[in-house]
């Protein structure tokens, strides 16, 4: 059975000709780029290339780009070195509905002498600008705003943050990791400092993540050791998946056109049939700022994970809004961050698509949904009670 993979805000297929650009670096050209022979140095010359491709990208300086393993490390390098760039500062303010990637880190810095600043949002995923504006004062080291919110896609205002922390002297960062290659992103015009991107989520392999720096911004390496990556980021560079990432970003800028046209017009599709077919489901986020690829939607008095295993029976693959910690059945964070009532966030599935995705599969999908959701509901008490309710 063939998947229809519509997991795309989870991880990318990697793009064929990214496999094709990488290959011939996992067996004939081999040589450390940081050696000084010809041999590693032809290596030295792609990496400098890909570098300049994801700058590209971003409207970056080449000399701005700091390859790391991956989004999560990307986040913490930024975090850390503003941290540690003003250790006199104590304070640091990110939002309720952040990837663990930064919202982790911030609880984890919350027990380690630091006050963190969890800013809230609305029943649609909105940030709430005053509290956050509010809350900016001498002691902030850093601010830290996703650009896009992985579950829902709602689009943050970064840009108007990143000017406002500017004229306060307080760094800025974004974990961009779901928006670069879906919307257009110009840091020549940006007042953004730091920017986190990963490469699975772009159709790169795994295992390889861009930390933007602005020229000037205050630095000091999360990794210690050599002298990689300009002493910024210490180990042997990851060659072939750093050479597959400047393939990727020449891609996605080719791609994003039909990212925003027809990959948008899927997801529309997708999400008004299924909002049409199936009562007392409802879109989470903000319907009007999005990404062109995400939809989320709550399907209510049912569990998600059943939702889900019903759809592998036909191979699809989507997320759920809910999660299995430790034995027990929690919502996603993020909507409850929203206000989403229980008995919506526990049925809440993510469609997230990508250039891959056919019409075909839209409507397999459409087809396959209603019925699935319908036994579900016979199974469900909650169900049960609503309807005698209504």
């Amino acid at each position: 059975m063939k998947p229809i993979y519509m997991d795309n805000n989870a991880t990318t297929r990697v793009a064929p000709e990214v496999v094709q650009e990488m290959l011939p670096y996992f067996s004939d050209l081999y040589g450390n780029p940081s050696s000084m022979h010809a041999f590693g140095g032809n290596v030295g010359a792609k990496l400098k290339a890909a570098r300049e491709h994801v700058a590209t990208l971003l409207g970056a300086l080449p000399e701005e780009i700091l390859f790391t393993s991956c989004g999560t490390e990307s986040d913490s390098t930024a975090i850390h070195a503003a941290i540690r760039a003003h250790p006199e500062k104590k304070h640091i303010i990110t939002t309720r509905v952040e990837h663990p990637a930064v919202k982790n880190l911030g609880e984890h810095l919350a027990k380690n002498g630091y006050r963190v600043t969890f800013v809230p949002v609305d029943r649609q995923g909105r940030l709430d600008l005053d509290y956050l504006y509010k809350k900016l004062s001498d002691d902030t080291a850093i601010v830290s705003v996703m650009w896009a919110n992985n579950e829902t896609g709602t689009i943050f205002p970064v840009e108007e943050i990143a000017k406002t922390a500017r004229e306060r002297g307080i760094v800025f960062h974004t974990d961009a990791v779901q928006a670069v290659g879906k919307i257009p992103i110009n840091m020549a015009d940006s007042a953004i400092d730091m920017l986190s991107i990963s490469g699975h989520k772009l159709h790169a392999p795994k295992g390889i993540g861009v930390l933007y720096i602005r020229k000037g911004t205050k630095f000091a390496p999360f990794l210690m050791g050599g002298h990689q990556e300009g002493g910024r980021r210490a180990g042997t560079e990851n060659s072939a998946s750093i050479i597959g990432m400047g393939r990727a970003a020449q891609l996605v800028m080719e791609y994003m056109d039909d990212e925003n046209t027809r990959v948008r017009a899927l997801r529309d599709k997708l999400e008004a049939e299924l909002l049409k077919r199936v009562p007392n489901s409802m879109i989470n986020g903000d319907p009007e700022n999005r990404l062109p690829n995400t939809t989320s939607i709550a399907f209510e008095f049912i569990e998600g994970e059943g939702i889900l295993l019903l759809m592998d029976q036909y191979g699809i693959c989507a997320s759920s809004g809910s999660a299995c910690t430790s034995g027990s059945l929690e919502p996603s964070p993020v909507l409850r961050a929203m206000g989403v009532p229980f008995t919506a966030a526990h049925g809440s599935i993510r469609y997230s698509l990508s250039i891959y995705n056919t019409e075909e599969e839209i409507d397999f999908v459409i087809d396959k949904m209603p019925p699935i959701i319908e036994r579900l509901r016979q199974m469900s008490p909650f169900w049960q009670q609503a309807q005698k309710a209504s």
